[in-house]
């Protein structure tokens, strides 16, 4: 294997000038992934220049109706962040779910995406909230819709030898939004999930209607799935029992999983979804009924 150089960047402007100068350079953020695939030989970098000591992205706010994650931020300041559990729910879940304890106290968000595989547990969330990336280099800056940052399973559109992922921000759901993040696994600590997805939506103020609802499903494609039909169905009628289980049914006919070894049937799976997709959806509906008696 060969050996890499290491740069701790203390300003954006720093980690720009880095990769502007040495061709192999790589940007790196917690680095749980990229080091093993540097390690494997699936990419070659002769300088790693690590972001996560500037301040300025470090931070998890709310401004003008977005919440803002910088890409220094990991999965566990994402997971224990009250503004997270109270305005994007799934992605709290979803982060603390994320690999073990020590992993999620290394590995950040804005890396975790810009791994672009397909089952991220984090990354699944941000689809359904409808997420941005903000892109810098020395081009200027550029705001990438999740969907758009994907290319194929771990092949992302951020080219990190000359681009710096600097922070995510998608919309606050607001009083009549709500989300939750769903995952089947093996018994096993570290085991990648079988399925994994998160559901948010946004109810109408007399809370007997979905008036927008998204549906993020891993791994089922070779990106984080965005289940439009069922979306759809939620959006189309009153709230009932039989509109959330065939909503489930819309999902699990548009997901198309591969039978594999390590995660079961095509079949399998997509009973599976249709099962967690109904809890999950039933879940949300459930607790804002609640929240509109109390």
């Amino acid at each position: 294997m060969k050996k890499f150089g290491h740069y701790d960047a203390e300003s954006l402007a720093a980690a720009q000038a880095f990769l502007g100068e040495y061709p192999c350079a790589k940007v790196i953020a917690g680095g749980t992934d990229l080091v093993l695939q540097l390690k494997r030989g699936e990419y070659r970098a002769d300088l790693l220049v690590d972001i996560t000591g500037i301040e300025e992205l470090k931070q998890i706010e709310a401004e003008n109706g977005w919440i803002r994650i910088g890409a220094g931020v990991t999965h566990g300041e994402v997971s224990r962040s009250s503004l997270i559990q109270r305005e994007a729910k799934a992605l709290a879940e979803g982060c603390g779910q994320v690999g073990s304890l020590q992993m999620r106290n290394i590995a950040t968000l804005v890396g975790n995406v810009v791994t672009a595989q397909p089952a991220a547990d984090g990354a699944i969330p941000l689809m359904a909230l409808e997420a941005e990336l903000r892109v810098v280099s020395r081009d200027g800056e550029r705001w990438v819709a999740l969907e758009e940052a994907y290319r194929r399973v771990g092949l992302s559109a951020i080219d990190a030898t000359r681009e710096v992922a600097t922070e995510l921000r998608f919309r606050r759901l607001g009083d009549h939004g709500s989300s939750h993040f769903f995952r089947m696994a093996r018994r096993k600590a570290l085991a990648l999930p079988i399925l994994n997805g998160a559901i948010a939506v946004l109810f109408n103020p007399s809370m007997n209607r979905i008036e927008k609802a998204r549906i993020a499903i891993g791994p089922v494609a070779d990106r984080p799935f965005r289940s439009r039909e069922a979306e759809a169905c939620l959006e189309s009628k009153e709230i009932s029992s039989e509109l959330v289980s065939e909503a489930a049914r819309i999902s699990s006919e548009e997901a198309k999983p591969r039978s594999s070894l390590l995660r079961g049937s095509d079949v399998y799976r997509k009973e599976m979804l249709r099962l967690y997709v109904t809890r999950t959806i039933q879940r949300i509906v459930d607790e804002a009924k609640i929240g509109k008696r109390s």
